[in-house]
């Protein structure tokens, strides 16, 4: 049975739901559902905040460029937020974007810029991830908005980490390596992924990661990976291996 309601349209709202709760859409969601959807008065959606589940709503139209969203029932409750940190170099925006989307859509609830040596982009523009982690939400039925956190450079990851984390470190220098098996011998735990840039890990960071203690060094096969790609990859790793795919 699916955990959610695939056909009707979901939108996200940065305001308290309630039953009965009044909502002016925004011009663009306006827009999106009395023009692209093309919804009269009457028609359902579902609303989200990230905060209090997720409701139907009922749309009145207030001419062709307004409308109001009347809440009307709790159709989910709020789940917690997934605990699994996913650390990343940032990466051209339109790879950043993708990359973003999919890391939300495979249960990451944290993410955490990470500045390597390597890393060509250093400027992190946090609406834009979080744009593209609503966007993940409102279309994969996912309630839980990830926290997004500012930038850290590579040497204060443990710091950020906290003492009851593992880290999951992937090595493009790994062959040999069996990192999914460490993966099923440990208990399910905090997790944090940590995927570098474009250029590689240089041999320094390669290094101090694998001194830190609770590390599991991941490696992806023979094949050079993107990065957003390696990232996708992990993710499904993890989640097979100790997440939350057969729950």
């Amino acid at each position: 049975m699916a955990v959610h309601d695939f056909r009707s349209q979901r939108l996200f709202v940065d305001t308290y739901l309630n039953e009965g709760t009044v909502i002016e859409a925004s011009r663009e969601q306006a827009n999106y559902l009395l023009n692209v959807l093309r919804a009269a008065t009457g028609s359902h959606i579902l609303l989200f905040n990230g905060r209090d589940g997720e409701w139907q709503a009922r749309i009145e139209a207030k001419g062709r460029k307004k409308c109001d969203l009347i809440v009307e029932r709790q159709i989910r409750p709020q789940p917690a937020r997934p605990e699994l940190v996913y650390c990343f170099a940032p990466l051209k925006q339109a790879r950043l974007d993708y990359m973003v989307q999919k890391a939300v859509e495979m249960g990451a609830g944290v993410l955490q810029p990470v500045i390597t040596e390597f890393t060509q982009i250093r400027q992190v523009k946090d609406h834009r991830i979080r744009t593209n982690a609503i966007e993940a939400a409102e279309q994969c039925g996912i309630l839980s908005l990830p926290v997004i956190n500012e930038p850290v450079r590579l040497n204060d990851i443990e710091g950020m980490l906290g003492d009851d984390m593992h880290l999951v470190f992937c090595d493009e220098d790994a062959s040999g390596e069996n990192g999914i098996e460490k993966l099923k011998n440990i208990q399910p735990s905090r997790l944090a992924l940590l995927i570098g840039p474009e250029g590689g890990f240089s041999k320094q960071e390669r290094e101090f990661l694998r001194d830190l203690d609770r590390v599991i060094v991941l490696g992806l096969g023979p094949r050079i990976m993107r990065a957003d790609t390696a990232a996708i990859a992990a993710l499904a790793v993890i989640q097979a291996s100790i997440g939350d795919w057969y729950k």
